[in-house]
C-alpha cells in the first residue's frame, strides 16, 4: 500500500509548514500552541457583533509594538479588567479605573492605550446612532481580497485600512492607525490574508 504525498502547494514555499496533523500553516502559527490554536479557530473568522469588534479593536491597539502572543496570553486578564469589553461599562470608567488598570500587571499597563480604550468605548456608544461600530468597520470591505503566496506578499496596509482609519478618527476613535486597522480587518475576516495553500484559506465564508 502506498501513501499519497502531501500536496506540493504546502511544500512549495518555506512560509508554510505542514503539521503532524497534515495541515499547512504559516510559520508563525506552526509551532507555538497558543498561536496555532488562535490561527486554527479564530483568526480571520467573521466577527460582526459590537462587543466582539470593540474587543478586537482594543486588543489590536494594545498589541502595537508587542507580539500578538503576548496579547493572547493576557486576553483573559484584559477581559476581566475591561468588563468583558462591554462598551457601555468601559465608557463609564473614570480616573479610579485608570489607576486600577495602570496597576494591573495582568494587562499591558500603557496609560495612553488604556485611556484610548475608554475613549473608543465612548465613541462606540455614540456611533450607535449612525449604524454602529460593526457596520462602519465592515463597510470598508474591499471588492477583492489579497492572495499572498509568501509572507512577504502579505500587505500591512491597504487603501481600505487607510480610509477606515480616517473614518474612525473622524468619529473620535484613537489608536486606529492604518496598520492597526489592517490587522483588525484581517482578524475580523474582512480580508483573507491566509497564505495560498494554508488549510484556513477561504474558510471564513466571506471570501471563496
Amino acid at each position: 500500500m502506498t501513501t499519497e504525498p502531501l500536496p506540493d502547494r504546502a511544500a512549495s514555499t518555506p512560509d508554510l509548514v505542514v503539521g503532524d496533523d497534515g495541515l499547512a500553516r504559516p510559520v508563525w502559527a506552526s509551532s507555538d500552541a497558543v498561536l496555532r490554536d488562535y490561527y486554527d479557530t479564530e483568526w480571520g473568522m467573521p466577527v460582526r457583533d459590537e462587543r466582539g469588534v470593540f474587543e478586537r479593536l482594543s486588543l489590536e491597539a494594545f498589541q502595537s509594538g508587542l507580539s500578538w502572543r503576548t496579547i493572547l496570553v493576557k486576553r483573559p486578564a484584559f477581559r476581566a479588567a475591561f468588563a468583558d469589553f462591554d462598551p457601555d461599562t468601559v465608557a463609564g470608567f473614570g480616573e479610579d479605573d485608570v489607576a486600577r488598570l495602570t496597576a494591573d500587571a495582568g494587562i499591558v499597563r500603557n496609560r495612553a492605550k488604556i485611556a484610548a480604550t475608554i475613549t473608543n468605548a465612548n465613541a462606540t456608544v455614540a456611533l450607535r446612532a449612525d449604524g454602529g461600530l460593526s457596520d462602519l468597520v465592515w463597510s470598508f470591505r474591499p471588492a477583492a481580497t489579497p492572495a499572498p503566496v509568501t509572507a512577504a506578499e502579505v500587505p500591512t496596509t491597504s487603501d481600505e485600512s487607510v480610509a477606515l482609519s480616517k473614518a474612525l478618527r473622524k468619529r473620535g476613535f484613537a489608536f486606529v492607525g492604518p496598520t492597526t486597522m489592517h490587522a483588525l480587518m484581517e482578524a475580523l475576516g474582512i480580508v483573507d490574508t491566509h497564505l495560498v495553500g494554508s488549510h484556513r484559506r477561504g474558510t471564513s465564508g466571506v471570501w471563496r
